[in-house]
């Protein structure tokens, strides 16, 4: 069967197997390996991939199922401006050990900062429940999602306050 979607911003139309998962899809077949596939019973949540704007485990999802649709996956989280927030806030602080986990919490944390830009840490930690991370402990990985969510705020701080009124030239301040 030939399944036609939207992934990260550009259609793709590929033909598939009809049982093909979409974890499989995004990497076999369009070479999109930061969604990383770990459990194959969608319990580990390294899979996670937006469909519709919504998180999904990849691995419970039908390629066929994302027929017409939109996916969006960890390569679709960085811009021409940089690094999302929440890519940027992994790095600075460390929410990332071996890193397999990292793909699938991201894709998490931007879905619950656009829904809830200012969570608190039981409402991070819940949102990422479904979600095994093996190496952190998770407190760096909370932590990374609050600095994100911070550095948003801040942004949107910085935008919402008009800028002062220079002088200008020629006058004696």
């Amino acid at each position: 069967m030939i399944v036609t979607m939207t992934v990260n911003g550009t259609e793709v139309s590929e033909e598939i197997e009809a049982r093909m998962l979409l974890v499989h899809f995004l990497r076999d077949t369009l070479g999109l390996t930061g969604t990383h596939w770990g459990c194959d019973t969608s319990n580990c949540g390294t899979c996670v991939v937006w469909l519709d704007d919504e998180p999904v485990k990849a691995c419970s999802v039908l390629a066929a199922m994302a027929d017409g649709h939109t996916v969006r996956t960890v390569e679709g989280l960085e811009t021409e401006a940089g690094l999302d927030p929440v890519q940027q806030g992994f790095m600075q602080c460390h929410g990332l050990q071996c890193g397999f986990c990292t793909p699938g919490m991201m894709m998490t944390a931007r879905a619950l900062l656009d829904r809830q830009p200012d969570p608190d840490e039981h409402t991070i930690r819940e949102a990422i429940s479904g979600q095994i991370c093996r190496c952190t402990g998770y407190a760096t990985i909370v932590r990374s999602i609050q600095w994100a969510a911070k550095h948003e705020a801040d942004a949107r701080e910085a935008e919402a306050t008009p800028v002062a009124a220079t002088a200008t030239e020629g006058s004696n301040a």
